[in-house]
């Protein structure tokens, strides 16, 4: 594949906002941690900042780290999003106006019933999945858009990178590049090394159940099934060269082939290198990525959280992690002249340089930057429309913007070999 990239200047928007804004972020984990520094950097649109999890002591160390690098006082507090009545409470004594929830995906419908209840605007990065099936999809938070909408509140649904940018990507190539979009292929490849035997770049548990569920992708108005990891090619990505890819279920897919119909097929491939395959077949065949409960001496314990407890955290990845992720989407169809076209937008995340910004590697610094981004639509205006919405719903056009200047700047490619047909 050959890169010329096609430099893009947007001049469209510029951000002056004079307001209030208190934001309320659950979860300082690696992506958690991210969001605090990067709404902490733009004081003036986030005015009142408080940041909660189940260990307050872990809030605190966050916040005093704002304190020293940007100057920025953050309340902190001490919240289980296991429990309804525990989010109820503590909006109640903070009353944010958007809480950015970066906890645990099985969390999020105890999160938006505390907004219903409360009056809170509400934004997360991951949908909803149950805690007892590695099994998720839309419905269960689309199902919420009637209540959002006579609340008057709104919801932003799957504001990270993939989910996340990846419908942003999408839909800036549709409102400016595309008549008619027919094939979408989302690429994600992390092409760093942590130097670790095996490590997940996000909560274990999640990660591992995400990735030995069984494939899926859109083809013609049908979700054809496929087998775990089954289907894989050798892709290259900028800067970083082939890597073999694979072909997975993720949910943004779900929403995008509803909101674009033209799209005719749908697919999704992110990287995963030799080593870390290996670990993960003998994780499965020994039994420890089963999350029902097994009994061990008289205690009953689910064996993935038992593993999440002894590999590596992916907060601590940060400071020997090198090389960078590419992300991005490969789209083909008819472009806005009539004539075929095919279409790669991107970014490359440098862990390193993620780490001296953040303390945190890459995966978390993609993700928690468009949280923020999205939050930042949302208090200046741009994105508040009370229902429940994925984030191609909004004009990409300002987040697009930001991303450039909030640490994430994209690139373009047009009518080259996209390696997806």
């Amino acid at each position: 594949m050959s890169y010329k990239l096609l430099s893009r200047v947007t001049n469209c928007f510029t951000l002056n906002f004079k307001g209030m804004s208190k934001v309320l972020i659950i979860g300082v984990g690696g992506v958690g941690t991210v969001v605090c520094h990067k709404v902490a950097q733009n004081a003036n649109i986030f005015t009142d900042i408080v940041i909660a999890s189940r260990t307050k002591a872990k809030c605190d160390a966050v916040a005093a780290v704002l304190k020293e690098r940007y100057g920025v006082s953050v309340t902190t507090d001490k919240v289980d999003a296991d429990y309804t009545d525990q989010i109820v409470a503590l909006f109640k004594k903070h009353k944010p106006e958007l809480v950015i929830n970066v906890a645990l995906p099985y969390q999020d419908l105890n999160i938006m019933d505390a907004c219903l209840e409360c009056g809170v605007n509400y934004l997360d990065t991951a949908n909803y999945e149950p805690k007892d099936e590695a099994h998720f999809e839309y419905s269960w938070q689309w199902a919420y858009k009637d209540k959002f909408e006579k609340a008057g509140l709104t919801a932003i649904l799957g504001c990270g990178f993939d989910p996340g940018v990846s419908g942003i990507y999408t839909a800036y190539a549709a409102k400016h590049h595309f008549k008619e979009m027919q094939y979408l292929d989302i690429v994600d490849c992390n092409a760093g090394n942590h130097h670790k035997a095996f490590a997940t770049n996000f909560n274990p548990e999640i990660n591992i159940r995400e990735i030995t569920q069984k494939g899926r992708y859109y083809q013609d108005g049908k979700w054809v099934e496929t087998g775990a990891l089954e289907i894989h090619k050798a892709l290259t990505y900028p800067n970083i060269g082939p890597r073999e890819s694979y072909l997975m279920y993720h949910e943004e897919l779900e929403s995008l082939v509803k909101n674009f119909p033209t799209i005719k097929r749908a697919r999704f491939w992110m990287t995963f290198g030799q080593e870390y395959l290996t670990h993960l077949r003998v994780i499965q065949n020994i039994g420890m990525a089963r999350i029902d409960e097994v009994e061990y001496n008289g205690v009953k314990i689910v064996p993935l959280q038992f593993l999440k407890a002894v590999l590596p955290n992916p907060q601590d990845l940060g400071e020997n992690y090198e090389g960078e992720t590419s992300i991005g989407c490969r789209i083909r169809g008819i472009g806005k002249d009539g004539k075929p076209l095919t279409y790669y937008v991107y970014n490359n995340c440098s862990h390193q340089e993620a780490f001296k910004e953040t303390g945190m590697q890459g995966v978390s610094y993609t993700t928690g930057v468009p949280a923020m981004i999205g939050a930042m639509m949302f208090c200046t205006g741009q994105w508040k429309r009370p229902g429940v919405w994925n984030v191609e719903d909004f004009d990409p056009d300002p987040f697009m913007e930001q991303l450039s200047k909030q640490g994430l700047p994209w690139h373009e490619i047009m009518n080259e070999d996209l390696e997806v047909d």
